[in-house]
Formats: structure tokens, sequence, C-alpha cells
């Protein structure tokens, strides 16, 4: 019996020696590992569930999602010396703090602790990310990444965080909230549309600071074509081919039409009974194509958090530009003209949404992000977009990025909720937003040569 225990306690000891002597992972071999853009895109999807449930309305959503991938981006730059901080190039916003001198750290990790600190304090749903976060740290310590190092990266993404929160604290956000936009009985100016008759949502959003224009009026579109119900004025020719349209609508139409909604809260109405149904938001679907056309391009994690974070500042400069014309114009939605002087019966396809019509917010935000993106990807890449196949909207394929914004933008129109000129100058309004982030935000070393 003796002797079989000190055999054991032998083998104890050799097994120990042994796992004692085990070669830790280097600091490339975990690396290696943390950069897989998986992770990245997981923590994404995920805000994009919190901000689905949240019901955030499109220009708070786009909000969010810039300020989340700003902080994954800037706690990611110290991992490769061919990017540059935006520290100075966004408008008020300076370099966060760098990491420590001479210590090792893990600045994939640190990059989407980054990105959910951020994306848990501009949401409500935090316990939502609760059991994710649990899990998905746990990913960093099975690639081999030694305890001190992922406490210290840990504590590096928190620091970006908070530099980037205290960032977003000062854009006037806080400000707007509360207003309400007054309706007048001026012939053609906005009214609330049926069935919830809902107050025009962020009636103040051009208030807050911008991300790479100038300011909020600096690609402002052309008037829309003034209210005139007189046979054959251009007014009265639009309005004609929205209500023609929605008459005639085939199956291809609405199959666009649908899959293009993207409305975040839409109103169903059973007999006596309303209830909401949720969706993604045009800023979120439009990172979902980011990451398609990523992933298809084998995009590396820098690459990845770079055109999402271009995207995000994209679509959320294209609402600012959006909506301070929005309530400049204030231009009646096609549906309350038919129905009070044309067809009291006749419904659009898509739900209207509660803001004004001119221009198509989908149109100025698609282009915009699209500019982005075939700027950093190219053109005539074929993609199939099915990311929003788990929300009932289908799948469509594209031979461009731009064909799927070009498509984006008419579906407004497929949808009974706009008139033609507010898709056209929203697209160019939305291709000027987009060049212009293009130009004036570099994160590349050589994208100015480059360029």
């Amino acid at each position: 019996m003796k002797f079989l225990l000190n055999v054991s306690c032998l083998l104890v000891c050799l097994l120990g020696g042994l796992a004692g002597c085990q070669k830790a992972a280097s600091p490339a071999e975990y690396n290696a590992k943390a950069s897989n853009v998986a992770y990245y895109n997981s923590a994404l999807n995920k805000l994009t569930e919190v901000v689905i449930h949240d019901i955030f309305s499109p220009p708070v959503a786009s909000r969010i999602y810039s300020y989340a991938n700003l902080a994954g981006y800037e706690a990611l730059v110290p991992f490769d010396p061919h990017y540059e901080s935006l520290g100075g190039q966004l408008k008020r916003f300076q370099s966060p703090p760098k990491p420590e001198a001479g210590k090792e750290y893990c600045f994939p990790l640190a990059s989407t602790r980054a990105f959910l600190t951020v994306a848990r304090a501009l949401t409500f749903s935090v316990d939502f990310y609760d059991k994710f976060e649990k899990d998905f740290y746990e990913q960093y310590k099975k690639d081999g990444v030694p305890d001190e190092v992922y406490d210290r990266s840990m504590a590096y993404g928190e620091a970006v965080a908070k530099h980037v929160l205290d960032y977003a604290a000062k854009d006037s956000y806080k400000q707007t909230r509360g207003f309400k936009h007054t309706v007048t009985n001026e012939e053609g100016s906005w009214v609330p549309t049926p069935p919830a008759y809902m107050d025009a949502a962020e009636p103040q959003w051009n208030k807050l600071r911008c991300w790479a224009m100038d300011t909020c009026s600096q690609f402002m579109p052309p008037r829309p074509f003034p209210y005139n119900l007189t046979k054959g004025s251009p007014y009265e020719k639009e309005l004609d081919e929205v209500y023609q349209t929605g008459k005639n609508l085939d199956k291809e139409k609405q199959d666009i039409a649908y899959f293009w909604d993207d409305n975040a809260f839409v109103m169903n109405v059973a007999g006596h009974v309303m209830f909401a149904s949720k969706k993604m938001t045009p800023g979120g679907h439009w990172l979902a194509i980011a990451q398609t056309v990523a992933k298809q391009k084998k995009l590396n994690m820098m690459q990845t958090v770079e055109a999402y974070t271009l995207t995000s500042f994209a679509v959320s400069d294209g609402f600012i530009s959006c909506w301070d014309e929005k309530y400049r114009s204030k231009t009646v939605r096609p549906e309350t003209v038919i129905n009070k002087y044309i067809d009291p019966k006749w419904t659009p396809f898509l739900q209207t949404p509660p803001f004004p019509e001119y221009p198509s917010g989908h149109s100025v935000i698609s282009t915009a992000a699209a500019t982005v993106l075939t700027s950093l990807m190219g053109d005539h890449i074929a993609f199939t977009d099915s990311t929003e196949y788990q929300y009932g909207h289908g799948v469509r394929s594209f031979t461009s990025i731009r064909q799927a914004a070009d498509e984006a933008s008419i579906s407004r129109m497929y949808g009974g909720i706009h008139y033609r000129s507010a898709l056209v100058n929203g697209q160019t309004e939305g291709e000027s937003v987009g060049k212009w982030v293009i130009e004036k935000i570099h994160t590349r070393k050589s994208a100015v040569a480059s360029r």
C-alpha cells in the first residue's frame, strides 16, 4: 500500500512538472487567435439585437453604432502601425489614452471590451449582455492570453470606452430630448399619419454634433416641389406617381419594399387591438451588409473595424443632414394628401414613418454608406444580403454595393411613403456625405496618398 501511494505521488509530481514545463502562448500566438474578426462581429451582432429590442429610432441607433465602433477602432489602432487615431479628425474629438509603453497588451481584446462597454452604456437592456460577455471574454483566456495581459487589456479597453463616452456626453443629444414638433394646419405641411398618429420623431436631431461634416446644412438638397394640386404641376405629377405605383405593385416591387422597410417600430392594428413589430434600423442593415462583404473579401479585423467605423459615421452624418432638411421643408406624406383628395381608402404598402417626407432618409443614408463601402472595398462586388432573413425580410442578391443602395432608395416609392424627388435628391445628398467622410477622415497613415 505504501509503495502504491509513493508511486501515485511520484506520478502527480511528474505530471505537475510536465504541465509547468509546457510553453506558454507567445504574444504573437495569442494575438493571432484573438484577432479573429468573428469575435468583433459577434459583439456587433449582439448590439444590433439589443438595438432592435429597445426600439431605438433610426437616428438614435446610428449614434449608438458610431460611438461603439469609434471605441472599438481606437482601442485597436495600436495593434496595427499602418492605422492612426481619429483624434483631431472628428469634430472636437481628442486622441484617447495611450497604452503603457513597454507593456504587453492584447489589443483585439481591448477593442471588443471598448465596443461592448460603450454599447452597454448607450442601450437599455443591459441584461442582454450579461451571459454573452461572460462567455465572450472566456474565449480570450482559451486563446492563451496571460492573466496579467488579459487584465491590462480589459482595463485599456475600458479607458478608451470612458474617453469615447465622455465625448458622447457633449454631442447635445441630451439637450434634444423631450422636444415635440409643432403641427400646423398649413396645406402641404406634415401631419401625423395612420395608424398610430405618432408624434414626429427627433425634431431636434440637426442640433447634434456632426461627425465629419462641418455643419448639418453642408449638403442641403434643393427645395422640394411646391405643394400644388393643380393637374400637371410637378408636385401633382409626383403625387399621382406614388398613387398609381401603389395601386399596381407587382410581387417583385412588394418584395423590394418589404426587404428594405427597416422601420424600427411598426404598429399593427387588428380590430381594437394594436401591437408593435420590431425591426432592424437602416444603420443596422448597412452594417450587416458591411459585415457580409467584409467576410466575402476576407478582410482582417483592423480592416473590418475600419469599414464599420467609417460606415457608421456616414450613416450618422447622413441622418443629421437629412433630418435638418426634413424639419426645414416639413413636407406632407403622400398618404395624407391621397386620402384627403384622391382616395380615402388608399393605404401605402409600407407603414408611413412618423416624420416629414423630404428627403428620403433611406436614400440619404444608404447612398452615404454605399459610397464609403465602395471606396473601401471596391466596385462591382456581387453579394447576397441574407442578414435580415431572421427578421422575416427574405434574401436579395446584388451585383454591387451601389446597386443595393439604389434599390433601397426606390423601395420607398414602392412602399408608398416617398415622392420621387425625395429619392433622387436624397441620393445626391447621401453621396456628398459619403464622399466627405472618405475625404475628411483618414484611418490609414497612407490614406491621403492612396485616395
